[in-house]
């Protein structure tokens, strides 16, 4: 009797940390969801020429500080993106199965460290702290401080290649609708799954095309020795309507993102956590 109340409780301590995490994980998602939506807004104003905003993280707070309860909105990203770090965290540390390899649990890990200075710097923002240098600043700064190390060119050139890599293997995936296996699409409608399988192609080429074009700014940055050719969030999608499509490249990119951000929303209700 005693060996089957102590199974009982264990096994109702582990159905409740489950409930947390799996609580804290799609939180997350809506936060994610939320700052795509804003930051593909702010692209798109900048396409038709209003260039006032800046179309990153730091341009989506500023866009919701200036909303009523803009505060309690932010704070309410905070907690969403401190419960992505800690569901990502969990996932490199505590999940198990043979699906579970070092790669990913290194990448989920990689994810969990991003998202936990994503919270951070919120945080810093909802408390008055302000929102710190925006991306474009960031991304020079810290290639220009990588370059000055011994080797640092390489580095600098390893780091492109590894984000145009990342950005062609989220394109593709997203291409190839692998992310549906993530998702509990038995229990969508058929209206509702082509509607979300849309969300995700778009989506999910539209923010790989901005990570393989933010790594080739890096590239180029690396073989001129030149920290101010790389470039931000921000900059590499003002960088689109400088094509030969012109603004119309950047409305469509702009355009994805958003959909990349109703697709996190659409994660949050059917994501397998």
């Amino acid at each position: 009797m005693a060996s089957a109340r102590r199974a009982t409780r264990r096994a109702t301590r582990h159905s409740a940390e489950n409930e947390t995490l799996t609580v804290a994980g799609r939180a997350g998602f809506v936060a994610r969801g939320v700052v795509y939506v804003l930051i593909g807004a702010l692209a798109v104003r900048i396409a038709f020429g209003d260039g006032g905003g800046s179309a990153d993280r730091q341009g989506a707070l500023h866009q919701i500080a200036a909303q009523p309860f803009g505060k309690v909105m932010l704070w309410a990203l905070v907690v969403g993106f401190a419960g992505m770090a800690l569901w990502r965290g969990s996932r490199a540390l505590l999940s198990a199965g043979p699906e579970r390899k070092a790669g990913s649990r290194l990448l989920d890990g990689g994810r969990a460290l991003f998202y936990g200075s994503v919270c951070w710097g919120t945080a810093v923002f909802a408390a008055g702290g302000g929102a710190g240098s925006g991306s474009n600043a960031q991304s020079q700064d810290w290639t220009a401080k990588v370059l000055k190390l011994s080797y640092g060119r390489f580095l600098v050139g390893a780091g492109g290649c590894l984000l145009i890599g990342i950005g062609v293997v989220l394109a593709v995936r997203a291409a190839m609708r692998s992310f549906l296996k993530r998702l509990e699409t038995a229990r969508m409608g058929h209206r509702t799954r082509q509607a979300v399988t849309v969300l995700g192609v778009g989506g999910g080429v539209s923010r790989g095309a901005v990570f393989a074009a933010a790594g080739v700014f890096v590239l180029v940055a690396a073989v001129r020795y030149d920290p101010h050719r790389a470039k931000g969030v921000d900059a590499t999608l003002r960088s689109f309507a400088h094509t030969p499509a012109g603004p119309w490249l950047l409305v469509a990119v702009a355009v994805g993102l958003m959909l990349f951000g109703v697709f996190s929303f659409a994660s949050a209700r059917w994501r397998r956590l």
